[in-house]
């Protein structure tokens, strides 16, 4: 099927659409209260047409994503285009390795797949391996086809230091369900109390990797444009959680403005909040400090001085 030409494919997605939003309700329960609490002041007539969109942009996604599995070099690179490149290159010039963050919005197997053909950085995708061991070894080798190590989040560091003469772009996905509460960055997002891995954070300041945000938007069917924020290009300068927040609200403000190209399916709140969660807050911020500011001067972090600008 992903040999078929993007007409044929497009046809796919509409019969899928139709498939899973009124024959199959896949996940419409999760689907319906994710939206409900996100946004709750919106009318239910709204987020019922929230609700309808997402499922259609699934069904361009999944057939998307099959596509993707064969895709040519030339065409991937019409489709997924860079709106201001001048910010990685830059940070390619200088020598400067960088961790590239971004969430399950639009296509992201897109990026995945074409982030060593936009990007003169090598590639390095860090994720949890499906269970599935058969799909899982399939799916990352063609997403490693044009030049993406893909890595699993437990090995990473092998991969990464296996790089150290040459800059790499390491994309983390950050917007999945987390592990243990004592590990989590909490905060508020999209009017709801949620954890976030801080992997991304640590690595960052493990490395000292400038931060870029990669915000995607959907210019037609199958064409995207990304638009690259710099987070930080010393995150060894910034206060604890600043890296990980500006993140966040990247993508929340992303999500608010593109309502239906987030993966609403996923079941993103399924954690509890802690009873103790101020506690457990400040003791995750107190074990970072400790780790990679408490041999730090008192001088003014990069946040503070743009704070007090």
């Amino acid at each position: 099927m992903s040999y078929l030409p993007f007409a044929i494919i497009n046809l796919f997605a509409y019969f899928t659409f139709f498939l899973l939003y009124r024959i199959i309700p896949y996940r419409k329960k999760v689907v319906r209260k994710n939206i409900n609490s996100s946004f709750p002041g919106l009318s239910q007539k709204e987020k019922e047409v929230i609700v309808k969109k997402f499922y259609k942009h699934l069904a361009f996604l999944l057939a998307e994503s099959v596509k993707n599995l064969s895709i040519s070099e030339n065409s991937l690179k019409k489709r997924m285009r860079v709106k201001n490149p001048e910010l990685m290159n830059k940070l390619y010039d200088e020598g400067k390795s960088v961790l590239l963050v971004s969430g399950h919005f639009f296509n992201w197997e897109f990026l995945i797949t074409a982030q060593n053909l936009i990007f003169k950085h090598q590639a390095i995708g860090i994720g949890m391996p499906l269970s599935n061991k058969f799909w899982d070894k399939k799916i990352n080798e063609r997403r490693a086809r044009f030049g993406m190590e893909v890595v699993n989040a437990n090995t990473y560091k092998e991969v990464i230091n296996s790089y150290d003469n040459q800059p790499t772009a390491t994309l983390v996905l950050g917007d999945q369900s987390p592990g243990k509460d004592e590990n989590c960055f909490w905060t508020e997002f999209l009017n709801q109390e949620t954890a976030f891995f801080f992997g991304a954070e640590i690595i960052a300041n493990e490395r000292n990797m400038a931060v870029v945000y990669a915000s995607m938007n959907r210019l037609k069917n199958g064409h995207y444009e990304l638009e690259l924020k710099l987070i930080s290009d010393q995150p060894i300068n910034e206060k604890y959680g600043f890296i990980t927040q500006t993140y966040i609200s990247f993508l929340e403000d992303d999500i608010k403005k593109h309502k239906h190209a987030w993966l609403w399916s996923h079941k993103r709140w399924k954690k509890d909040i802690p009873v103790a969660l101020s506690s457990l807050k400040k003791n995750h911020q107190d074990r970072f400090n400790r780790k990679f500011r408490s041999r730090q001067s008192s001088a003014p972090t990069n946040a503070e001085t743009r704070g007090n600008a």
